[in-house]
């Protein structure tokens, strides 16, 4: 993936490192982050399809279903701007920064991009105890560090997303590492998962 040029004035091009890919500022990072849960590559996320992608990353049943319900009908319809609501709850993946929610980190922009100074205050103000992981009482300060004002919704979306991501992302020390952190950014992780997974059911 070819890189941007890097510089510090706000609203040019920075670069972010994700893995071990440069990813550049004015890409849309957070449609890689979700074109996972696209199962058949058309653009639309439906809820079977966020169901499968849970799945397919060795997700229970009970997790697989919540997450598709919870994520489909509280995304759709702010992905699809002026249109009818649909029984459906369609996500629009091209849209899917108008689906950004408040109380969050800011490591994706109001366009989706990734900001690279963003993801590093992750670990440069929360992570104490080890400085590339968090633990599970250093992301529940996250949460609480990020809240906006009577964000009920952003708050909820913030927790069950980190919560998420701890329960499937986690070490045997119960540490989120940076590493981790990074592939969900940009969806490397989700692939990563889904490998592994498909290993463990062959052997």
């Amino acid at each position: 993936m070819a890189s941007s040029s890097s510089t510090t004035k706000e609203g040019n091009n920075q670069e972010g490192i994700v893995g071990e890919k440069p990813i550049p500022y004015d890409q849309n990072v957070l449609q890689k982050h979700v074109a996972f849960f696209d199962r058949n590559h058309d653009g639309i996320i439906y809820p079977w399809e966020t169901f499968q992608g849970f799945r397919a990353i060795g997700c229970g049943m009970p997790l697989s279903i919540g997450g598709a319900i919870f994520i489909n009908v509280g995304l759709s319809q702010k992905t699809r701007p002026g249109k009818f609501p649909s029984i459906l709850a369609p996500i629009e993946v091209k849209n899917i920064q108008k689906a950004k929610h408040g109380s969050d980190s800011g490591v994706y922009d109001s366009e989706g991009r990734f900001v690279p100074s963003k993801f590093e205050e992750i670990f440069s103000k929360h992570a104490k105890r080890y400085p590339n992981a968090l633990t599970s009482d250093e992301l529940m300060e996250l949460l609480r560090a990020n809240r906006d004002p009577k964000d009920y919704g952003g708050w909820l979306a913030s927790y069950t997303e980190w919560k998420i991501l701890y329960v499937l992302g986690k070490d045997k020390d119960g540490l989120l590492q940076k590493e981790t952190v990074r592939g969900v950014y940009d969806g490397s992780l989700f692939e990563q998962m889904e490998k592994e997974h498909k290993q463990k059911k062959q052997n």
